[in-house]
């Protein structure tokens, strides 16, 4: 979830999937809890962009940063370095 937390500061979406295997499939509704903790986790950064949706062995769902874009550290950095020259 560390990456999914960078991606989403960097102003990226996120696919979240959940890969069900053999007799998995008779249980959806333990995917669908482990994206509603991924969801609560991520609550604060991101907003539901496409709903959670089963295709075929896969069960998926979209986020989208809630805020703007924050600039990279080595963007940060180069612009200072410029600034100064």
């Amino acid at each position: 979830m560390r990456l999914a937390e960078r991606f989403l500061q960097e102003g990226d979406r996120v696919k979240v999937t959940v890969m069900f295997r053999g007799r998995e499939m008779a249980h959806p509704e333990t995917g669908r809890a482990v994206l509603d903790r991924v969801l609560e986790h991520l609550k604060d950064l991101s907003a539901v962009d496409r709903p959670t949706n089963m295709e075929g062995r896969f069960l998926s769902i979209i986020l989208a940063p809630t805020n703007k874009k924050m600039p990279k550290p080595a963007q940060v950095a180069g612009e200072q370095q410029v600034a100064q020259t």
